[in-house]
């Protein structure tokens, strides 16, 4: 028997969008980020698309390779949530530094995403089942990617 999931609400989705920024920020082990997603995620950034745990996962430990010092700040999360699914609009500033060899200092990045998720309910809250980043705006100042 499939295990029961919990109804999504505005205030679910926003809480697990919040809490999924603080996993990545402190780079958190990858088994508690792939329980955040579903198994047949559709993870579409700005270099490539992943599909899956899988895909996810190399994603995953490249940026956690790359980046660090990362702050992410969700400005705006507005789900229309249908059944025990959701379509998500969320806005995030991104900030992190990184160091590419042999630089003597390293380099600050800050971008505002503009993304879309769909998230459907889970056991635990919701899950993202795909990811889309549908434009990705440097501040001033910031390097590029």
């Amino acid at each position: 028997m499939p295990a029961e999931r919990q109804q999504l609400t505005e205030d679910a989705i926003r809480t697990f969008a919040e809490n999924w920024y603080v996993a990545l920020d402190r780079h958190a082990p990858a088994d508690q980020v792939l329980a955040l997603i579903t198994e047949d995620l559709e993870f579409k950034v700005p270099e490539d698309t992943f599909l899956g745990h899988d895909g996810f996962g190399r994603w995953y430990e490249a940026v956690t390779h790359r980046f660090f010092d990362e702050v992410h700040t969700v400005t705006k999360v507005e789900p229309v949530i249908e059944g025990d699914r959701a379509v998500v609009r969320v806005l995030v500033n991104w900030q992190a530094k990184i160091w590419d060899a042999p630089a003597a200092r390293s380099t600050w990045l800050g971008f505002d995403a503009d993304q879309t998720w769909t998230v459907v309910a889970g056991p635990q809250g919701p899950l993202i089942k795909q990811y889309t980043v549908n434009d990705l705006a440097p501040m001033p100042g910031s390097a590029s990617l």
